[in-house]
């Protein structure tokens, strides 16, 4: 559900037993409780999905029928959608239990954020860096979010400066659009804005159905001085829609 991966640490927020949380910013949820703001959200890392197999060093590379680790419904949806012969295999735990089954052989390769594997130092592991052209990364991957109290100005003001001006208006766009179409982390939306040329952002958004790999996606690019990020998220969002995508929302989370 929504939040649960930040509930108990915003408990603490609130209580006052910390002054601010960091989260992944893929966790938070788009709309936060009123107490809380997002302070900050510092330089962004490589938020693309990666490949990681023992024995195959690409996605076209993986033979008929493999079978292929994830635990999100969205890259499972994808994945249906660019091989619909892969079969996708229910895979859960921290990064170092994925890569040991992986190793030992439940799976043929598994789908995880290449954020967390860099983290880690742990990219030996990566084969292939998907493109957000054809496997588009959730709302917010490879950014962190510094959550504080809305009212604690010391603390807000103090985390002023780790907040990165052009990670902000990205995650400010995919999380809007996310929160138009009132999807969460585990509803099969991508949506991802990069800069291209100078003074310009590029967006790509899918939404996707797991079970049949039904796919709708679009693309814009805006002059970054003509748009409002947020406003942006929402035209995104609203060109999904009108491509087609609400029947694959309503079929996978009654929205």
């Amino acid at each position: 559900s929504k939040g649960m991966f930040t509930k108990e640490i915003e408990e603490a927020l609130a209580e006052g037993r910390v002054d601010l949380a960091v989260h992944s910013l893929k966790d938070l949820p788009t709309e936060l409780p009123e107490p809380f703001a997002l302070a900050a959200t510092p330089p962004r890392v490589d938020p693309r999905d990666v490949l990681v197999s023992v024995r195959y060093h690409s996605l076209s590379e993986l033979p008929v029928g493999a079978r292929v680790g994830t635990s999100s419904q969205r890259r499972r949806a994808q994945l249906k959608a660019v091989r619909p012969d892969i079969e996708a295999v229910e895979f859960r735990g921290n990064v170092d239990t994925r890569l040991r089954k992986l190793a030992e052989g439940q799976v043929d390769a598994i789908l995880l954020a290449a954020a967390g594997l860099d983290r880690l130092e742990k990219t030996e592991w990566v084969r292939e860096r998907l493109e957000p052209k054809d496997f588009c990364p959730a709302a917010g991957q490879g950014s962190l979010g510094i959550e504080a109290r809305n009212g604690d100005a010391a603390t807000l003001e103090a985390l002023r400066f780790l907040d990165d001006e052009a990670t902000h208006f990205a995650v400010t766009v995919e999380r809007a659009a996310l929160a138009a179409l009132g999807g969460g982390c585990q509803v099969p939306i991508g949506v991802h804005c990069r800069p291209t040329t100078e003074g310009a952002v590029e967006v790509f958004a899918v939404v996707a159905a797991p079970e049949t790999g039904a796919a709708v996606r679009v693309y814009l690019e805006e002059r970054l001085s003509a748009v409002d990020p947020a406003e942006l998220g929402r035209t995104v969002a609203r060109k999904l829609i009108e491509a087609g995508a609400g029947p694959l929302l309503e079929a996978v989370s009654g929205v």
